[in-house]
């Protein structure tokens, strides 16, 4: 009798990447995490079910000042996937990986997801998140790339188009948002939150037919609603970035 030698089928480990959103904390600390709280609680969800990358590049903290500050976070519900420009001697066992090359999504292919700015990190293969996910062909090739998206995005729905600009047919919810890395079109109400420039285009600029916006922001550079001129609310606007303030003014 022959023997039959079989193996056993190998684990299958593919590349996955990420989008997520980059925080970049500042020194003193406290202060930092009172003004993240005052965002979180000017706009809801902010950071719900979104995962998270801590930038320490250049913070000059000691390991126990990191492992408290990521402890904060969780308890904010900011769930820290990695971190990103910590030296060697800050990392251990009982803080998230170091990440390295976080950049702009070059590949990304045109959908709307589930998180913010893009982090590449090598992962098995992960569940789909519960959020309704719509896709957008890109338009013909450009200078800049663009998509336009036919229909409204709803309450729970995240447009993520990293490569350039975004125009949309229609209005956004409230608790909805759209994230771009060029400029936003909206010829409908802006009610949720709308983010531009988001790979480092302080050009960018964002449009609406009619601004009731919980959030708008530019490179990094935000607002929240009660931080908008009142007397913009309701109004067709365009919103830009003159140094590192947010300006807004009608159009038409």
């Amino acid at each position: 009798m022959n023997d039959v030698l079989t193996e056993s089928r190998p684990i299958r480990l593919k590349g996955r990447s990420f989008l997520a959103l980059a925080l970049t904390p500042e020194l003193p600390l406290e202060d930092w995490l009172t003004r993240l709280d005052h965002l979180a609680s000017r706009s809801a969800g902010f950071f719900l079910r979104r995962p998270v990358v801590l930038d320490v590049d250049g913070l000059d903290i000691d390991r126990t000042q990191l492992r408290e500050l990521v402890d904060q976070l969780g308890k904010r519900n900011v769930r820290i996937m990695g971190i990103e420009g910590a030296r060697q001697s800050l990392l251990g066992a009982d803080l998230p990986p170091a990440m390295t090359d976080g950049r702009p999504a070059a590949d990304y292919e045109a959908k709307m997801a589930e998180q913010a700015e893009k982090t590449e990190a090598p992962e098995a293969e992960a569940e789909a998140g519960a959020e309704t996910v719509i896709t957008a062909e890109p338009v013909a090739a450009k200078a800049t790339p663009s998509i336009v998206v036919t229909q409204p995005v709803r309450s729970g729905q995240s447009l993520f188009f990293p490569e350039g600009d975004v125009t949309i047919i229609g209005s956004v919810a409230s608790g909805a948002e759209v994230v771009a890395g060029g400029s936003i079109h909206i010829y409908g109400a802006l009610r949720g939150r709308a983010m531009a420039g988001t790979t480092g285009n302080a050009s960018a600029r964002i449009f609406c037919r009619k601004l009731e916006a919980e959030l708008i922001a530019i490179d990094g550079f935000y607002k929240t609603a009660d931080d908008m001129e009142q007397n913009l609310r309701g109004k067709a606007v365009q919103i830009w970035l003159d140094g590192e303030e947010l300006k807004a003014g009608t159009l038409g």
